[in-house]
């Protein structure tokens, strides 16, 4: 397949730009089948204002988390969820134990 530049218009800024050949055989060595749908400016402002809000490691606000006490081991630890009493809980050494004995 020949692959030619193609004109494309950004999503937030209404522009114009050129998806180039070479971009196009980026994506397909990385598997994407869509066209970007922004400009190169754009999606730079995009990834910076993701990483400047912490997107990447926080996406909206800290996880809230809830106090527990591990089911295994005893010790007081904090969980990402309500824990509601009908299932047992553990702290992450404990579940982290757990989980590599079990046959997959």
């Amino acid at each position: 397949m020949v692959l030619q530049e193609k004109t494309l218009t950004c999503l937030d800024c209404g522009k114009n730009f050129v998806f180039t050949v070479e971009e196009q055989e980026f994506f397909a060595s990385k598997g994407y089948t869509n066209e970007p749908k922004r400009c190169p400016d754009c999606r730079r402002k995009k990834r910076a204002a993701r990483r400047d809000n912490g997107y990447e490691d926080n996406p909206k606000e800290p996880r809230q988390m809830f106090p527990a006490i591990c089911a295994r081991c005893g010790k007081e630890t904090t969980v990402p969820f309500q824990p509601r009493g009908n299932k047992p809980v553990y702290c992450r050494e404990c579940f982290e134990s757990m989980k590599t004995r079990q046959p997959a």
